[in-house]
């Protein structure tokens, strides 16, 4: 049977986001998430559906009147009421397999990144949002711990991904290289695994997902962060896995197009002064757009640029993220794509 893990950029019912409660780890942050996330919303729905879950029905009252303030047609918008622990959906969200023609949606455990951070109900969301009746496709627990920003497809059997996440011991300590791309094989019909074995940013929880560092725009493309500064502490390691991607080759032997992105100036957290990892490879890919985070820096142009150039035909969209990284996220791990076909009841 022909297996395949969609690619971001098949046609897409909607894009699932994650609203945060008063008391997780947003609290003294809520209002500024908030308006990045009303932002987000409002700029996915000109293209096409979005699901939020939220704490409780106060929650859904108060962002069904808002939205609606906002000019976000109501046919564009699914407000689901389930409880979660944070707000980083492409992580606890599902994905999307087609075999045989016929959709599927994978439901991985996630353990706050390897038992970092709080998880049980976000490891129980996509099951509930099955119960509350949200998707048309059957859901597949699945008993292997893993998370959608830890892995790039190109929807044609190529998996791009990091040793320093999926074989981390923190996730299945009980599979080596070989059994990993043994159950990628099985699970998604993956037939090449391209793994980096370089590639860092200060201040990441998740051990280096690669939707920080490079990504397929096509099956042909990968755009990637490039540091440009040696005297940054990034630098070595970002060199490094420039290399190894120049190194890559396509199933037919072609080299990659690489896209570069540049490298914003230092993010701080205010308050200790940790660095936050600014990325503009955590972008999100639409119907029609391509939602690109931004950091008031004077490289945000360059990088909506870069991306042009990588999306011919999509609109390229900022979204501010300023607010996001202090969580030490930014925009793609906010979000998941539920693949045309996904919904029960698809608001395009």
């Amino acid at each position: 049977m022909a297996t395949r893990l969609l690619p971001e950029w098949h046609p897409q019912d909607a894009v699932q986001l994650t609203w945060p409660s008063p008391d997780s780890d947003w609290a003294a942050l809520l209002e500024r998430i908030e308006a990045t996330l009303e932002a987000m919303v409002v700029a996915i729905t000109r293209y096409q559906g979005v699901v939020i879950s939220v704490p409780d029905t106060l929650t859904r009252t108060h962002l069904t009147e808002r939205f609606a303030r906002l000019g976000v047609a109501d046919e564009r918008l699914t407000l689901v009421v389930a409880a979660s622990d944070d707000t980083w959906a492409r992580d606890h969200g599902p994905l999307a397999v087609e075999r045989d023609g016929a959709l599927t949606l994978h439901d991985y455990v996630f353990t706050g990144w390897g038992g970092k951070f709080p998880a049980a109900r976000d490891n129980t969301l996509t099951r509930r949002l099955a119960e509350a009746g949200l998707f048309a496709c059957p859901v597949s627990e699945r008993g292997l711990v893993l998370e959608g920003g830890a892995i790039e497809s190109d929807g044609e059997g190529t998996l791009l991904t990091t040793e320093a996440c999926l074989l981390n011991p923190n996730r299945n300590p009980g599979l080596d290289r070989r059994a990993v791309e043994e159950w990628l094989h099985q699970d998604f019909g993956v037939t090449r695994v391209l793994w980096l074995a370089n590639g860092h940013l200060e201040g990441d929880d998740t051990d280096s997902h690669v939707d920080t560092l490079a990504r397929f725009c096509d099956p042909g493309t990968i755009a990637y962060v490039r540091c440009d500064d040696a005297r940054d502490p990034h630098y070595p390691a970002l060199a490094a896995m420039e290399a190894e991607l120049r190194a890559l080759r396509r199933a037919d032997g072609q080299p990659y197009r690489l896209i570069p992105l540049p490298w914003p100036a230092p993010c701080h957290d205010p308050e200790d002064g940790h660095r936050l990892p600014a990325t503009y490879a955590n972008f999100l890919i639409l119907n029609g757009a391509v939602l690109v985070p931004t950091y008031a820096d004077a490289a945000d142009a360059r990088a909506l640029a870069a991306l042009a150039e990588a999306f011919p035909g999509r609109d390229i969209v900022p979204i501010d993220c300023r607010s996001v990284i202090r969580q030490h996220g930014s925009l793609h791990c906010l979000t998941m794509q539920l693949p045309s076909g996904s919904l029960a009841q698809a608001k395009n």
